[in-house]
């Protein structure tokens, strides 16, 4: 029998197992990742980044294993649970900057606190608070086709922060882009979660984003190594990917 994580894990997950069309991804894959830190998951291309993001945000079912949030299996979890469960709970940032094409900046980013019934006001208020910390703020009224990527790409992130979700997955954020660009995002991103207690979960294949995290974990072959490369810069105690 299944037992849940530890009161201090807001998300964990044990023996993570993902193929795509037969095509092993992730193999016996562990992790846990505590409330309000910052963990960056690193690792060449086709490592399995992205589909373990996919799997701890509830985007794609495991194959076997288990995944927990909050004490409460995500595993088990039909299709329609865990469209909820991203819908309340969590935030997402791809390396494609997927914005609905017919609504404006200001919309896009107004839209999932609508969705989980914030009042026109409140949500429109902080899109507009959103936009201006990401510097686009002057193209609220555009819609995406009239932006570059990387203008699309910060509307995306202001999207994803502005209903404080309690986990931000970011896969790869700053891909679109340039140097300078990334780093001011990476910094947005990380003191948003400081400030606001979330948990932000970061996967990059660039070794030099880790340096934002509090820890680091490593995936080889959709596998941690072992020992898994863990590195805590300011969480207080302790905590390593299990295998």
């Amino acid at each position: 029998m299944s037992a849940a994580p530890p009161d201090n894990d807001v998300l964990w997950a044990r023996g993570i197992v993902k193929s795509h069309h037969g095509t092993p991804a992730l193999s016996e894959v562990s992790i846990a990742v505590r409330e309000g830190e910052v963990l960056a998951v690193t690792g060449p291309r086709g490592s399995g980044k992205s589909t373990l993001l996919g799997c701890l945000s509830a985007l794609l079912p495991v194959d076997s294993g288990e995944i927990w949030f909050n004490n409460s299996p995500v595993h088990t979890l039909s299709r329609a649970g865990r469209e909820r469960l991203r819908r309340d709970r969590f935030g997402f940032v791809g390396s494609e900057p997927h914005l609905v094409p017919e609504l404006t900046a200001r919309e896009n980013v107004a839209l999932p606190l609508l969705l989980t019934g914030s009042g026109h006001r409140a949500a429109y208020g902080a899109a507009a608070d959103w936009l201006e910390r990401l510097d686009v703020s002057e193209f609220a009224r555009r819609r995406p086709a009239e932006l570059t990527q990387g203008q699309r790409q910060r509307i995306a992130v202001a999207r994803a922060l502005a209903p404080l979700p309690q986990v931000v997955f970011a896969d790869d954020p700053t891909a679109p882009l340039h140097r300078e660009a990334q780093d001011q995002v990476l910094r947005i991103l990380t003191s948003a979660a400081r400030s606001h207690r979330l948990t932000l979960v970061l996967a990059a294949h660039d070794p030099e984003l880790a340096r934002y995290a509090d820890r680091t974990v490593a995936l080889v072959d959709g596998r941690t190594p072992v020992p898994a490369a863990a590195v805590r810069r300011s969480a207080p105690a302790p905590l390593a990917a299990s295998h």
